[in-house]
């Protein structure tokens, strides 16, 4: 029976094939982003405010945008992904860039065994917990590399988008909410191109709320609040309709697209 270290040997072979795409495409605008344009959105600006001279990790970087984004705003940041293409993307940009963000390749849930500092604030965002068949020894990651009194902050798609599968011409509602087993799917082209040639194979988990919040509840963080949201700063769903406001949501409004997250290490 395949293990997880295969799980993620395979999504990472994905996501360095994905970095070689991404890094062309519309969605990503390189070279907007490299004439000072963020790639940050408003949930996650409202959320952390001025981060200037604080140090942040950001955890499941792909390229480094986001990093590299806090990192123009002021902070000292560090950016952590899987896939070593997306990592050396990230400091070929720091260095083009002249900022001075840290990149290390690891997975995510082994953090704490490359980075032993300690972070003002721990900053994850859209399509990240998915690749994790457990959010424990996450929760308790995130719990290790904050400072005390420190923020860690998430925005990521809503559990409810993972129960249906994509690949067909009509979103099919199919995995279980509260689902353990992992997921698999194989297609051609990718989230940011889908005239993309290249061969996605990608295992993934679905996660509940209530899965996340008892995460980082156990490792011992205080919960400051949990919104969900209807619209979704990424047209990467089928069928979405652009607002007035330049996000996207789904025709009926059914079903929420964002949660974001906010918890607080206690300074005792």
């Amino acid at each position: 029976m395949i293990n997880n270290d295969n799980y993620f040997d395979i999504n990472k072979a994905t996501w360095n094939d994905k970095v070689k795409v991404h890094a062309k495409s519309d969605m990503y605008d390189l070279e907007a982003f490299k004439t000072g344009k963020s790639s940050l959105m408003l949930y996650e600006l409202e959320a952390l405010g001025d981060v200037f001279g604080k140090s942040l990790l950001h955890l499941q970087c792909h390229f480094g945008q986001d990093t590299l984004s806090w990192s123009r705003m002021g902070a000292k940041c560090t950016g952590i992904d899987l896939s070593d293409e997306g990592i050396k993307l990230a400091q070929n940009l720091n260095d083009e860039l002249k900022l001075d963000a840290k990149f290390i390749c690891c997975n995510v849930l082994d953090t704490s065994k490359y980075v032993k500092d300690t972070f003002d604030i721990v900053y994850t965002s859209y399509g990240v917990i998915g690749w994790l068949p457990d959010l424990k020894p996450w929760g308790k990651m995130i719990a290790e590399r904050l400072k005390k009194g420190g923020t860690f902050f998430m925005a990521e798609f809503h559990p409810i988008v993972w129960m249906f599968d994509y690949l067909d011409d009509k979103p099919i509602m199919k995995y279980g909410y509260m689902r353990d087993e992992v997921i698999y799917e194989e297609y051609e082209g990718t989230y940011a191109d889908e005239t993309s040639k290249m061969l996605s194979k990608e295992y993934g988990w679905n996660h509940g709320l209530s899965e996340v919040v008892n995460a980082l509840i156990e490792a011992g963080l205080h919960i400051e609040y949990l919104k969900e949201f209807d619209e979704s700063p990424y047209d990467v769903l089928p069928n979405l309709v652009k607002t007035d406001s330049a996000m996207f949501t789904t025709e009926d409004k059914l079903y929420p697209l964002i949660f974001t997250l906010k918890a607080s290490k206690f300074l005792y």
